[in-house]
């Protein structure tokens, strides 16, 4: 029976192979505009809280991603989702994909 199954390999059905090699799900993220200086191009704070191995207290670290903006419609203080994409230039590999608030307005109060 081991001589019979050498030649032959096991094969996962065809659904399986594409769900495993097909598009994988973009990241997305959401932070602050901190730029907006430059043409099509805005500059985005994200924060998140990381635990210290030592202490166990939460740190905030910040990292700043360049963002596609078309229509020039972020402003700074905007709170935006962006989407990853394809490399656009050198330091640009994520898209606005919408604005969530904008600058100067109250955060939504569920009461």
């Amino acid at each position: 029976m081991a001589i019979e199954n050498k030649g032959m390999q096991e094969t996962a059905p065809k659904a399986e192979v594409a769900d495993r090699n097909g598009l994988q799900k973009r990241r997305s993220v959401v932070g602050v505009v901190v730029s907006d200086k430059m043409q099509k191009t805005i500059v985005v704070k994200v924060d998140r809280q990381v635990r210290h191995s030592l202490y166990k207290k939460y740190v905030e670290k910040t990292r700043r991603y360049k963002a596609h903006d078309e229509k020039n419609e972020a402003k700074v203080g905007d709170r935006v989702a962006l989407v990853e994409s394809r490399p656009l230039s050198r330091e640009k590999r994520w898209v606005l994909q919408s604005i969530l608030r904008k600058a100067g307005q109250a955060p939504e109060i569920n009461v």
